[in-house]
């Protein structure tokens, strides 16, 4: 289905030695949403094997079932939710502190923010609507994320509140899975959900509702799923986790190679054994390609991205910490906690540079970025607590 072959350079063959890797066979969790592409073709498409692995695909049907076997060595690794992984780094969630690690970054961009369809014919089809309705129509509408710590609650939480919304008293928030969207929604049991793709395009191909915002205009290449797993298996199986790097490295590079790559993937993960959803929901967002089922189209300037010259896998330090700040913002958090401090035990940037420089991947200079967000703030890394209090609508001056 893909022809993974042409284009890879013939220096990435892999050389046994003593950066042989010491677990060949690896569990990796992976959910069905169109971001688990890199996981997908790495594993089928032949991306492993030359590194010394064979990588187990294990599809979840939970954020939180995935995290559970993590915990317990069921899986070696998994496509992650950023704030997943650091919500178990700190003991958040309902699971104990458990020491993580973040190997890569998997994608930036491509969620998306829906409402259902009886809120389209009621005229709710802007902020502005929506923020009179939250607070003027009595009962709270529901909207649903697929985790409490997960990127998902945190893009709904911010791009509520950046319009005057408070989602902690506005709203009703509702933990669905991503593949449970569609299906709740149908049944009339939220209003809206944010969710990574393809279940928000699925939503507007079904006439079930329509997308009101995508999460690149939140934050444009804002960080999404990481390759996660514990901090003690890399601890014991150091070359394997950096084998597991440059294999999905490799794989990311391919897939934006062409457009045809990335059909060929579409189609790859549209199986029933990986996303089980329609191609026709899959393909046009993954190519950039949107409507939001009230007549509008474009194409993303910031579409879902697996690679982007290695600026979507590289594991930003203030990326990992401003999780934390919305942690702290809307009471997950009770106290500020050594932000940088903590991003620097997560996020393994020696690892990951040894592992791009290996296959040939532009590595940034600086461990930091500096990002603008849609209510024109910007984060660089610099204060992370003075950015979590610096918000108007929080939880700090409610929970202390």
């Amino acid at each position: 289905m893909i022809d993974s072959t042409s284009g890879r350079p013939d220096s990435l063959a892999w050389v046994a030695g003593s950066d042989a890797p010491e677990k060949s066979a690896l569990n990796l969790g992976f959910m069905a949403l169109t971001d688990s592409a890199s996981l997908v073709v790495a594993a089928t498409q032949g991306f492993a094997q030359p590194y010394g692995l064979t990588l187990n695909l294990q599809r979840q049907s939970s954020w939180a079932g995935l995290r559970d076997r993590l915990l317990s060595g069921e899986l070696d690794a998994a496509q992650g939710l950023y704030g997943l992984i650091y919500g178990m780094q700190l003991g958040l969630g309902g699971a104990p502190a458990t020491e993580m690690a973040v190997l890569m970054g998997l994608c930036q961009n491509g969620q998306s923010i829906n409402l259902s369809a009886p809120l389209m014919r009621d005229g709710v089809t802007c902020a502005e609507a929506l923020r009179q309705h939250a607070r003027h129509n009595g009962a709270p509408l529901t909207l649903a994320h697929t985790f409490p710590t997960g990127t998902h609650a945190l893009w709904l939480y911010y791009w509520l509140a950046s319009h005057g919304i408070h989602p902690l008293r506005d709203v009703r928030s509702l933990v669905v899975p991503p593949a449970q969207m569609v299906e709740h929604l149908k049944a009339g049991r939220i209003d809206g959900f944010c969710a990574g793709g393809p279940w928000g395009a699925l939503a507007v191909d079904e006439g079930l509702g329509f997308t009101l915002a995508t999460s690149q205009q939140i934050w444009p290449d804002h960080p999404e799923k990481v390759l996660g797993t514990t901090r003690a298996f890399v601890e014991q199986y150091p070359n394997t986790a950096r084998a597991l790097v440059m294999s999905i490295l490799d794989a990311s590079r391919f897939i934006e190679a062409s457009e045809d790559n990335l059909r060929g993937a579409a189609q790859l993960i549209s199986g029933q054994e990986y996303v089980d959803a329609p191609l026709s929901s899959i393909e046009p967002r993954l190519l950039g390609r949107y409507q939001d089922g009230l007549g509008h189209a474009w194409q993303d300037a910031h579409p879902l991205r697996f690679f982007d010259g290695g600026q979507a896998n590289f594991p930003w330090l203030s990326d990992g910490m401003w999780f934390m700040t919305q942690f702290r913002r809307w009471g997950l958090l009770r106290e500020d906690v050594d932000y940088l401090g903590i991003a620097r035990q997560v996020q393994q940037l020696a690892l990951y540079r040894q592992a791009a420089e290996a296959v040939g991947v532009a590595v940034p200079s600086a461990d930091m970025r500096r990002s603008t967000l849609i209510d024109g703030r910007t984060w660089d890394g610099s204060d992370p607590a003075g950015y979590a209090h610096s918000f108007e609508l929080n939880a700090l001056m409610e929970r202390g």
